[in-house]
């Protein structure tokens, strides 16, 4: 039997993040189904997150890590002609492309400086409220384990598994899935340090250059259309690339050649509740955003710092620390439909395709004001 007074499931970008800020305060442990960080889509951060990394004592070293500035976004998005919005403007300067495998494994790294115990690979078996304590069973590395924890942080992803089995429900709001495609690229041209995003009949296209000369190439539509099952084939998807305008010519002026690829689930999703008695869920387990938001990521790092100060003062004795937490993901919550909702209707040129009529007429997105 281990006891800790904190237990971090997930150690993606949330519970990474919430490891880097209570590991100096609280024996934590942080457990991850993988032992090394895996490939995955997500890898823009705005401008506003160089103040969450500054809060953090992070920044100074977070710019030493090599990631490629970010001067704005390119879309064919309700025109035929590209429009630029640039972050000139932007009172936090401009936003990064990161090499996101390399970011998570630096915020792993961080954690375990600071004084977190990771467990990797480990896996949630079960959890028993006993008393005044969590009884939480685990297996690590093949071999079954049993701590005692005074709080739980949910950091799971999608799957939300602490607050799944504690009562949580699991709401989707749509079936998006992405199809993506990594590979070499020379980072020239006037799209260099830019996120580009051309809308199509049946969903719509993201690129952006990363780190070490490479690109991420990726199609977003709903799991049960057509244009799903054609995406999911790395070489359907590159042809359907090069049969666009603007993107084709982007591709071709970098001289994109894919290496890897992926399929992976982009919907909007909620659990509620988020949290309750000593537990509480963040990032994509608490809320997971549409990628047309570019929001992610920032929302990862968000929540994970606000679940380890709401954490830390509940376990300091703190009766609304967590109704506070609630309340702050609710407000998260509605600003995000609500922009959402204003970039899918400002997208009219096929009212009849399934992809748009099906955002178009959605309740959930409409009632968001």
């Amino acid at each position: 039997m281990r006891e800790f007074e904190v237990l971090i499931v997930g150690a993606g970008p949330a519970g990474a993040t919430a490891a880097v800020n209570l590991a100096p305060l609280r024996r934590v442990c942080l457990i991850d189904l993988q032992r090394d960080v895996q490939p995955r889509i997500g890898e823009s951060l705005p401008p506003a997150a160089r103040r969450l990394l500054a809060d953090m004592g992070l920044f100074p070293a977070f710019l030493t890590q090599g990631h490629s500035p970010c001067f704005g976004n390119r879309a064919d998005w309700g025109s035929q002609e590209p429009v630029e919005m640039d972050f000139l403007r932007d009172p936090d300067g401009h936003g990064w492309h990161l090499d996101r495998a390399r970011f998570e494994g630096w915020l792993r790294g961080i954690a375990v400086e600071r004084g977190a115990e990771l467990l990797a690979p480990a896996r949630l078996r079960g959890i028993l409220w006993d008393t005044e304590q969590w009884r939480v069973e685990l297996e690590s590395a093949g071999q079954p384990m049993e701590v005692t924890v005074d709080f739980v942080i949910d950091a799971g992803g999608r799957a939300a598994p602490v607050a799944t089995r504690l009562g949580g429900h699991r709401q989707k709001h749509d079936s998006l899935v992405c199809s993506w495609l990594q590979g070499d690229a020379e980072n020239v041209g006037a799209d260099a340090g830019l996120t580009y995003v051309e809308a199509s009949e049946h969903g719509w296209w993201y690129t952006a250059a990363i780190p070490g000369n490479r690109r991420v190439l990726a199609f977003h539509t709903d799991a049960d259309l057509p244009a799903a099952r054609a995406a999911a084939d790395p070489e359907i998807l590159m042809a359907q690339a090069l049969r666009t305008a603007e993107l084709a010519r982007l591709l071709a002026e970098c001289a994109f050649v894919p290496r890897r690829n992926g399929f992976t689930a982009a919907h909007t999703g909620a659990v509620d509740p988020c949290a309750g008695r000593a537990w509480l869920a963040a990032g994509d387990a608490a809320m997971s955003f549409d990628p047309l938001s570019s929001q992610g990521l920032l929302n990862a790092l968000f929540t994970g710092l606000a679940a380890a100060e709401a954490a830390d003062r509940h376990l300091s004795g703190c009766e609304d620390a967590l109704a506070g937490y609630v309340e702050t993901l609710s407000r998260i919550w509605l600003a995000y439909r609500q922009h959402l909702s204003f970039w899918y209707a400002a997208e009219t040129r096929w009212p009849h395709a399934p992809f748009w009529k099906r955002r178009h007429q959605s309740r959930f997105f409409g009632n968001a004001a």
